[in-house]
């Protein structure tokens, strides 16, 4: 271990020890001797544990800062309370000097500042812990905000990754009553995050990306990108100069229509979910601009979510379920979508379901108020850990609502949702989706016959070298046996008609033919050529 390592590790056990979370490192081989692990202190039960907790990350810095913010989305894996004490992180840190940020600026765009820029403002508009953004010109008049990322933050992040694998490593083997919330896979899933979210590449990539999304909706904007002025230490956008949302709501101009404004956000993340299957995976108020003529702006697009099409269809599904309140379907959607074991306690389940849906239905119909952040808690008391795209949507989709509601009162969110996923359920089974995925599986048809003669050939040589053996239930030790079993598969096999085809040859039937030659081929190894 190198000087700087344990230096650090020092520091960090120190910061475990000041807030009582010393007992994540292991216990001491007297304290085993005293108290079984049954009894030992569950730190999660500690009413304190959640203020502790921020306090610590706080002092520890950028790295533990950043895990907090990623926690702070995950109430299905470290319960409400900390959820809800992490989401007052302050991630801020001292700015850094002008000279310091020429330096960096002029070594990653390989030229003098004073040439890249007409004006570039000594004093810096915000400021956090992995970077800092300053107000410029480029000499073709635009002007621009530059995202800035500080010296040696990628080492200092490494080194505490590299710290936080060991020490969540130790905690699972060592602490029973914490290997329920998989602390490796955490710090896993921490470090491909943070690791995006350092790389300015991957924000220039998302904001061009969904830039491209909202082309043709004049009501949305992206902030527009100079590739020119960009690598994956800094970030050169357009300046954005509008209102903050927080004072759209307290504003009583004329200037904003604030019912239009809460169905564009709203109509906006819906398509951004459903429809585009790439999300903002932060869309609190401080990252939302409104411009003129209402125009909604979204800011700092660093982390993304992302959708397959198969995954944007199911969830599809399972909104118009949510909204429907249907508990049955909902419950076999998510297993279909497994999220939920098939052997897991349904009736428990159903009957927390229907509380749930009667807290939040049973008045008025427009209501969504924490809904889904109920339904990850009730994940979480059945042990079930979700995917963090479904995390992340859930929480996403809060917050939308919430400045939606802010904006319009009247605003009915399950009404905006609906006819979206209905549309999106519906191309499951609509006739496009019908003939692209026939075509797919004509061609992984035709693969699989290509190979066929060459798998058949190795598979004989095998049985005849005796390199391979099988087991079968049935008794096939006799010519009667294995000729009736034959016998049985090609006639099953000659009147199906349904299903996909391969050269008007329904797919189950070619495999029962299939089946029966190789059960031919081992008849007559067994009872022909002994």
């Amino acid at each position: 271990m190198d000087k700087e390592t344990k230096q650090r590790l020092g520091e960090i056990r120190e910061a475990l020890k000041k807030y009582g979370f010393d007992e994540v490192l292991g216990q001491t081989a007297k304290s085993k001797i005293r108290k079984s692990d049954d009894d030992a202190i569950n730190p999660l039960l500690d009413d304190e544990i959640p203020v502790k907790l921020r306090l610590m990350f706080q002092d520890l810095g950028t790295t533990f800062i950043k895990l907090g913010q990623l926690l702070s989305t995950r109430p299905d894996i470290v319960g409400e309370r900390i959820a809800n004490e992490l989401a007052n992180l302050q991630d801020d840190n001292p700015a850094i000097s002008y000279n310091q940020v020429k330096k960096i600026v002029e070594r990653e765009l390989h030229g003098n500042i004073d040439d890249l820029f007409e004006d570039f403002s000594h004093e810096h508009l915000a400021t956090a812990s992995i970077g800092q953004v300053h107000e410029a010109k480029l000499s073709t008049g635009e002007r621009v905000a530059v995202k800035v990322q500080k010296e040696g933050i990628t080492d200092k992040i490494d080194l505490d990754i590299r710290i936080m694998k060991y020490v969540a490593s130790r905690a699972d083997k060592l602490r029973s009553n914490l290997r329920k919330l998989n602390l490796p896979g955490i710090m896993e899933e921490f470090d491909r995050s943070i690791h995006k979210e350092i790389d300015y590449n991957n924000e220039l990539m998302n904001m061009q990306r969904i830039e491209l999304n909202f082309e043709d909706n004049p009501d949305i904007h992206i902030p527009a990108t100079y590739s020119k002025y960009c690598t994956s230490k800094v970030l050169t956008m357009e300046f954005i100069d509008g209102t903050k949302l927080s004072d759209v709501y307290q504003s009583s101009s004329d200037e904003f229509d604030k019912k239009l404004l809460a169905k564009n956000v709203l109509d906006s993340y819906l398509q951004q979910l459903f429809i585009d299957g790439f999300f903002h995976g932060d869309p609190h108020p401080g990252n939302i601009m409104i411009l003129e003529n209402n125009v909604v702006c979204y800011l700092d697009l660093g982390m993304m979510g992302f959708f397959d099409e198969e995954f944007k269809r199911n969830l599809s599904e399972l909104m118009l379920l949510f909204v429907d309140q249907d508990v049955d379907g909902l419950i076999n959607q998510l297993m279909y979508m497994d999220i939920l074991d098939y052997d897991i306690e349904t009736r428990t389940l159903k009957r927390d379901l229907n509380d749930l849906f009667g807290r939040y239905f049973g008045v008025e119909l427009n209501r969504f108020n924490g809904v889904l952040e109920e339904l990850l808690n009730l994940m979480q008391e059945y042990g079930v850990i979700l995917p963090n795209e479904f995390v992340t949507m859930a929480r996403g989709l809060s917050m939308v609502e919430a400045i939606a509601k802010n904006l319009d009162p009247e605003i009915d969110i399950f009404a905006s949702i609906k006819p979206v996923a209905k549309e999106i359920a519906k191309q499951r089974i609509s006739p496009k989706k019908y003939l692209k995925s026939k075509k797919s599986n004509l061609i992984l048809y035709e693969h699989m016959i290509q190979a066929l003669p060459k798998l058949l050939t190795r598979t004989i040589h095998k049985i005849d070298n005796e390199e391979m053996q099988f087991k079968f239930e049935v008794d096939i030790t006799d010519k009667v046996s294995i000729i009736a079993l034959i016998s049985a598969l090609i006639v099953g096999s000659s009147v199906v008609s349904f299903g996909p085809r391969v050269f008007d040859m329904p797919v189950i039937s070619l495999i029962g033919y299939l089946i029966a030659i190789f059960l031919s081929l081992i008849g007559i190894k067994k009872f022909v050529l002994k």
